[in-house]
């Protein structure tokens, strides 16, 4: 079992039942407990066309899955909560994000580990450092 940390926000509908929901759906994961969660915390958005203000937090997970199998399940479950892609860095119901996969560094497209951006926004690094 690897020790991964994931970013999650939400900043459309019912923000804390889709972050509830989505760490509910972590939880049913095959081969994965979740650890520890931090508390969330409000922020602004980092980019993007003008939107409501997010609710952001971090996730302990241990987890069997491969980073890329990890990384397909948590954009099922972000599609299941009614994410659509739509304008970069735009509002959306939920977010999931790997941010760190144990001491791994993985460059390739569509998975980058750590998270590229996570050092430069404190809505990530707050709640991180809290559960780290």
């Amino acid at each position: 079992m690897q020790t991964v940390f994931l970013g999650i926000g939400a900043n459309l509908g019912d923000r804390r039942k889709n972050i509830k929901s989505a760490v509910e759906r972590i939880r049913a994961l095959k081969a994965t407990k979740v650890v520890r969660i931090s508390k969330i915390i409000s922020s602004k958005p980092a980019g993007g066309p003008a939107q409501p203000d997010f609710l952001n937090g971090a996730v302990k997970i241990k987890t069997g899955l491969p980073p890329a199998k990890l990384l397909r399940e948590l954009k099922n479950i972000e599609k299941d909560l009614g994410r659509v892609k739509t304008v970069r860095y735009g509002p959306r119901p939920i977010d999931l994000d790997i941010l760190l996969y144990s001491h791994r560094i993985i460059q390739r497209p569509g998975l980058s580990i750590p998270h590229p951006r996570m050092f430069e926004r404190e809505f990530v690094l707050k709640p991180l450092l809290e559960i780290i």
